[in-house]
C-alpha cells in the first residue's frame, strides 16, 4: 500500500494505492482542513482493470518505440493512474495517453538523433519538462544522449524525479530553474564568471551545475516562439537545433518571431509534419539551427 497527501492552501488531495488481488485499485480523494477536522469533498476509486488506452496491445508502439517500450510503459501506467489528480494531463487524455503524450513525444526522437549524429557530446536540455514530454520520453528513446530537465515548478520536480527513478533512466538530470538562470550557467561556463555577478542558482537556492551548452534543446507547449526564441536558443552550442512540438500555428509563430530568433543566433527555422505513428494523426515540430 502507498499513499501521499498533497496541500494546496487548505485543501488537501489524498491519494491511496493497494492491490487488490492484482487489480492495483487506487483510492483518489479531495479533503479540506475544518475546525471538526477532516471533511471530504469527495473521492473516486480507479482500478488499472478499468485504465484502457486505445492503443494498449497496438504493435504500433514496438513499432514506434523499440527498445524503449518497456520503460514508457512504466510511464504510461503511472500516467494512467496519476497523471490527472496530480495536474499532469487532462481527464479526457487517460484513454489515449500513448498517442497524444508518448508517441507524440517520441515523433521528435528523429531529430534529435540527426542533430547529433556526427557530435561527440550528445547533450539535450529539455525546458519546461512538466509532465515529461518530450524529456522523459526522449531520454528512454535515447539512452546514448545524456539530457537535462529544466522545470521551475517543485511538484513537476518531484513528479520527475520520481518517473527517473521509477523507469531506470540514467542519462537524466533535473534541474529546478528557469530557463535564464540556466542560461547564466551556460554563458558562465563558457566565458568564467569574471563580472558576471554571483554564481547562478536553482530555485531551490543551489548552484546550477550547467558546465556546457546543448547540441539540442527540446520543448514542448511552453510558449510562443517570439519568447521561446530567448530561453532556448542561447543554450545551444554552435551547430546545435532547437526542436520543439508544436501546434497548427507553427509557421506564424516563426513569421513573428523573425527578429527574435535571428537576435538569439537563430538560422533556418522551419516546420515539418512528423509521424507519431502508422495510421494516426502527425504532429508539427519547429526546428531552429544555432549559427
Amino acid at each position: 500500500m502507498a499513499a501521499f497527501a498533497l496541500g494546496i492552501g487548505n485543501l488537501v488531495f489524498l491519494y491511496v494505492s493497494y492491490d487488490r488481488g492484482g487489480e492495483g485499485v487506487q483510492i483518489m480523494g479531495l479533503s479540506c482542513v475544518s475546525r471538526g477536522g477532516w471533511e471530504g469533498l469527495g473521492y473516486r476509486m480507479v482500478s488499472m482493470s478499468d485504465v484502457h488506452d486505445e492503443l494498449d496491445g497496438s504493435p504500433i508502439l514496438e513499432e514506434v518505440l523499440g527498445d524503449a517500450l518497456d520503460k514508457l510503459k512504466v510511464f504510461h501506467v503511472k500516467l494512467a493512474t496519476e497523471g490527472e489528480p496530480r495536474g499532469l494531463i487532462g481527464p479526457r487524455d487517460v484513454g489515449i495517453i500513448w498517442e497524444r503524450h508518448i508517441l507524440n513525444s517520441a515523433a521528435i526522437v528523429p531529430f534529435v538523433r540527426e542533430a547529433t549524429s556526427k557530435r561527440q557530446f550528445k547533450t539535450v536540455a529539455d525546458i519546461g519538462s512538466g509532465g515529461g514530454f518530450p524529456g522523459i520520453v526522449a531520454a528512454a528513446c535515447l539512452p546514448d544522449h545524456r539530457f537535462t530537465l529544466v522545470e521551475p515548478m517543485e511538484r513537476r520536480v518531484e513528479w520527475l524525479y520520481e518517473c527517473v527513478e521509477e523507469m531506470g533512466l540514467e542519462n537524466v538530470s533535473i534541474v529546478r530553474s528557469r530557463a535564464d538562470a540556466v542560461i547564466a550557467a551556460v554563458r558562465g561556463s563558457k566565458g568564467g564568471r569574471k563580472g558576471r555577478g554571483a554564481e547562478p542558482v536553482d530555485l531551490d537556492g543551489n548552484p546550477i551545475h550547467v558546465t556546457h551548452s546543448f547540441a539540442v534543446v527540446t520543448c514542448r507547449a511552453v510558449a510562443p516562439m517570439t519568447k521561446l526564441s530567448g530561453w532556448t536558443l542561447p543554450l545551444l552550442d554552435k551547430g546545435g537545433r532547437l526542436v520543439a512540438l508544436k501546434g497548427r500555428s507553427a509557421q506564424d509563430e516563426i513569421v513573428k518571431a523573425a527578429k527574435e530568433i535571428s537576435k538569439n543566433g537563430g538560422i533556418h527555422p522551419r516546420v515539418v509534419d512528423a509521424e507519431v505513428g502508422p495510421g494516426l494523426e502527425s504532429t508539427h515540430v519547429l526546428m531552429v539551427d544555432k549559427r
